[in-house]
């Protein structure tokens, strides 16, 4: 008898041997473990690098500081936060069937996920407003938006995003053991009306007003193609590609979210759809890998001001001056 329970003590193992309440842990290959932790290392460290790029650039160089960028800068510091605390959080939630972070860690980890992806879809909102202007009316632009605007609009998009995310999460922040059927668990329960209310102001609303901009933004931008004179051929085109590369970073985003809601609002909270939904929120982190490499693809202010910092040009004299639009001279 006894060497029977031995052998089953063998075969299961707890997340915390020394507490009856400890959740079971599962046993995967060495090699699964090995293979999952590189690939979540490699990609978080890559995050974080390509986004301190951006943020330096955006920083560093006079040229960069224009409306537009400044919120390129907000959305760099949402994904930026995302490879350095989402990415390898989230990894590990993958591979690991136990959580050794404790309760409060659990809810400020999710509430940090949520606030951060937001706000990430307010910015990129705010983005296709400041492009619909700048195409549809260039010649005012400079009066409706400016620096100062934009980083109100930022302020707000964030305080915006962190009590909108503290009502969703409500319960599940302040009474986490309600969720929780053993020790070693991080679950997020939300209800099913939330996850129906979370899809429309994170999915559909954005839709609604994203895809109807850049739709606009395509129209006006062939209209005023067949009016270019030599004086604002290269500005209109400039302000085109612009409108065009964040229209891709647009739906990439778009693109990554729409599983995870399809899964969320099909799925139950058996172990399975727990692995299914953690999957789908990794999906949703890879995102904050894919912006920096839109913009090293099409913005060749980019790839120049990331020379320039690899090459340590940034610490010279005047080198916040430096041209990153050399064709322009």
């Amino acid at each position: 008898m006894d060497s029977i329970k031995y052998q089953q003590n063998q075969t299961i193992q707890y997340c915390f041997p020394n507490n009856n309440l400890s959740c079971t842990r599962s046993i995967r290959p060495e090699s699964e473990f090995i293979a999952v932790y590189i690939f979540i290392a490699v990609t978080s460290v890559f995050t974080v690098f390509l986004n301190l790029l951006v943020i330096i650039s955006i920083s560093h160089f006079k040229q960069l500081h224009t409306p537009t960028n400044v919120l390129i800068l907000s959305l760099a510091v949402a994904d930026l936060i995302a490879g350095l605390i989402l990415m390898p959080v989230q990894g590990m939630k993958l591979i690991e069937s136990c959580w050794y972070f404790g309760e409060i860690f659990c809810s400020m980890f999710l509430l940090i996920l949520y606030v951060v992806v937001t706000a990430s879809l307010g910015n990129l909102i705010i983005i296709s407003v400041d492009r619909y202007i700048a195409v549809n009316d260039p010649l005012r632009y400079p009066m409706k938006v400016n620096n100062s605007r934009v980083v109100v609009s930022i302020v707000v998009n964030w305080i915006f995003s962190f009590i909108y995310n503290f009502y969703l999460l409500y319960e599940f922040l302040l009474y986490p053991e309600r969720n929780h059927t053993c020790v070693g668990e991080c679950i997020i329960y939300v209800k099913l009306e939330n996850i129906i209310l979370d899809a429309f102001v994170c999915l559909v609303a954005p839709c609604w007003v994203i895809i109807p901009l850049y739709v606009k933004i395509c129209f006006v931008a062939k209209r005023q193609a067949k009016h270019l004179n030599s004086v604002t051929d290269k500005k209109a085109k400039s302000e085109k590609k612009a409108a065009r590369t964040l229209g891709i970073v647009v739906l990439v985003y778009l693109l990554c979210w729409m599983p995870y809601y399809l899964i969320s609002l099909s799925l139950g909270h058996d172990e399975n759809d727990a692995l299914i939904v953690n999957v789908m929120y990794w999906i949703v982190c890879i995102n904050s890998c894919m912006n920096p490499l839109i913009y090293a693809m099409f913005y060749r202010w980019f790839r120049l001001s990331a020379k320039y910092i690899l090459t340590l040009k940034i610490f010279e004299t005047s080198s916040a001056y430096l041209n990153l639009f050399p064709e322009e001279k």
